[in-house]
């Protein structure tokens, strides 16, 4: 895996402010680095060789703590920076993420596991704070540190900047090849971190089913199995990071040792100064403890970087062409079309939707009808703008669909699906999702067409009653109703209903009828309907029969 990946200098541009004022504030830290050595060999050759006194070594001694002090302000500096860039990525990418996700549509989540999808775009970001306040800036430095202390060196000890130079190399080589070992070990920790974290959010959506049958325990146990290889996974990968650390450590403290004995020597001999040799000792370990430190991070940061290739796989996926076109037909007084419309789904022997035609005049209600598998789902993704079509052309009058903006289409349309998803927070919260900025006398309102305030005004806090996570606490008919008031509360002119009776009892069934048939006397409706009582509320209903399985 790259050092770094130049997609994040694309996708996240914050990260190239960040790099320019790594390069600064490195190229401060080598030169204090080497101010710092100077006066320190400077001030022990006058004080054992001079005999110098403390007051004679003053001004060098506060110039010291002045260097000191420096380092210290450059650190803290580079900490902040390090801190307030990864923020700033990490909201980039996460943006950027989830709005590419939507570009995609249900189409492409379909084909994805929503869990691992979840993972990414909270975990698998968030790891890339240790890229960013831990990796990168060392790796910064250890570009610019050796070369800046290496240069001094060769200025007053050419031999032992030769060694420096010679043996320098090695930790990166060795470093390179625990590093490709590190990774392979962390794509498998990700992949099955991915693993548990999309099964377990698959086992809690279905436990309730999984009680019903008896198989809560066997699901228990197979996550207590993944759980496990994630465990020895991530132990793997930290034995490799422990060992590569003692592999750096080593290699950096014989280079310094064979500098050492070279001077020793010479030193002896009186082959140089004390000085000299005093500065060379001292900014030694300096050139090589950058490259000792990227190889030590380079472990917490792998995690980051391994997320953050997965994200731009997610970014890079091609997204259907969108129109551009603002100045969409008013849906209150167009005709819709569909011309001729086929739809293909990958790994189906037979398409979604095969050579289907459907007119719908301006405030019409028509029934979708047919088998399971026909189409009639797809036929509202298609009007929704989440699946193109592969042939034929979806028509507002004598505007295609393909040329118009899809967000400025969908302002237009209202969608119940089968399944409403409602999320965690108040009834009045859920349904003013249909239309954000609306009055609490408006929600109240919009849930009284529903039918749906007779269960709302006995819950604890009314239309202020927290719900949990996809709606928990209500029936599927409760809300399937709050779904409907979304519907009402919008008030769009187009209404796309996705068998809004589905597993409902016929209590719920009957209340959900009333409410879809107020909906459809001021509005052009689609429905998909299996139940004779739902299509009643039609003005016609169109069969569709699925295609045939080609070979």
């Amino acid at each position: 895996m790259k050092p770094l990946d130049p997609r994040l200098l694309k996708y996240a541009r914050t990260t190239r402010i960040f790099l320019l004022s790594s390069v600064v504030l490195g190229t401060a830290t080598a030169g204090l680095i080497i101010a710092q050595a100077t006066l320190l060999a400077g001030m022990l050759t006058r004080a054992f060789l001079g005999g110098a006194s403390l007051a004679d070594l003053r001004t060098p001694m506060l110039l010291l703590l002045a260097v000191v002090a420096g380092r210290t302000l450059v650190a803290w500096l580079q900490e902040v920076a390090a801190h307030r860039s990864s923020a700033a990525v990490k909201s980039q990418l996460r943006g950027r993420l989830l709005a590419h996700s939507l570009l995609l549509g249900p189409r492409w989540l379909a084909g994805e596991r929503s869990g691992e999808l979840a993972t990414l775009a909270t975990r698998g970001i968030d790891a890339l704070d240790d890229y960013f306040s831990r990796y990168l800036p060392q790796l910064v430095l250890a570009v610019i540190v050796p070369v800046a202390v290496g240069a001094r060196i060769l200025l007053g000890d050419w031999l032992s900047a030769v060694t420096i130079a010679v043996t320098l190399p090695l930790i990166p080589v060795f470093a390179i090849l625990v590093g490709l070992t590190t990774q392979r070990k962390m794509d498998r920790q990700w992949r099955t971190l991915s693993v548990l974290a999309a099964h377990f959010l698959d086992v809690v959506a279905g436990l309730p089913t999984l009680k019903i049958f008896g198989r809560a325990k066997a699901q228990a146990a197979k996550i207590r199995e993944v759980t496990d290889r994630h465990r020895r996974a991530t132990m793997s990968t930290l034995r490799i990071a422990f060992l590569s650390a003692l592999v750096l450590e080593l290699l950096s403290t014989i280079s310094v040792a064979l500098v050492a004995v070279s001077i020793g020597l010479r030193l002896v001999e009186g082959g140089m100064g004390l000085e000299t040799a005093l500065l060379v000792l001292i900014l030694a370990p300096e050139a090589y403890l950058p490259l000792r430190a990227v190889g030590a991070q380079y472990h917490a940061s792998v995690e980051g970087l391994t997320a953050a290739a997965r994200i731009f796989e997610v970014i890079e996926t091609p997204a259907p062409a969108a129109g551009t076109r603002t100045d969409v037909p008013d849906l209150v007084r167009t005709t819709l079309r569909l011309d001729r419309v086929t739809v293909n789904y990958d790994g189906r022997g037979a398409p979604a939707l095969d050579d289907f035609s459907l007119t719908v005049h301006p405030g019409e209600t028509v029934a979708l009808t047919g088998p399971s598998g026909a189409g009639k789902s797809t036929v509202l993704a298609v009007l929704l703008g989440f699946v193109r079509p592969d042939t034929g052309r979806v028509m507002a009058d004598w505007d295609d669909l393909a040329d118009l903006d899809p967000d400025a289409w969908r302002a237009q349309i209202a969608w119940v699906p089968q399944r409403p998803h409602l999320f965690a927070g108040t009834v009045a919260a859920n349904i003013r999702l249909g239309r954000p900025g609306a009055s609490d006398a408006d929600v109240r309102a919009a849930a009284a067409a529903a039918n749906a305030l007779e269960f709302i005004d006995v819950l604890p806090l009314g239309l202020d009653t927290p719900l949990g996570e996809r709606g928990l606490g209500l029936s599927a008919g409760q809300r399937q109703r709050i779904a409907l008031a979304r519907a009402f509360l919008r008030d769009a002119p187009l209404l796309l209903l996705d068998e809004p009776t589905s597993n409902l009892d016929a209590e719920s069934e009957a209340t959900v009828i009333d409410a879809v048939r107020r909906l459809a006397a001021t509005r052009t409706v689609i429905l998909v309907a299996h139940r004779p009582a739902l299509a009643a509320v039609a003005d016609r209903a169109v069969p569709i029969a699925p295609a045939a399985v080609t070979a």
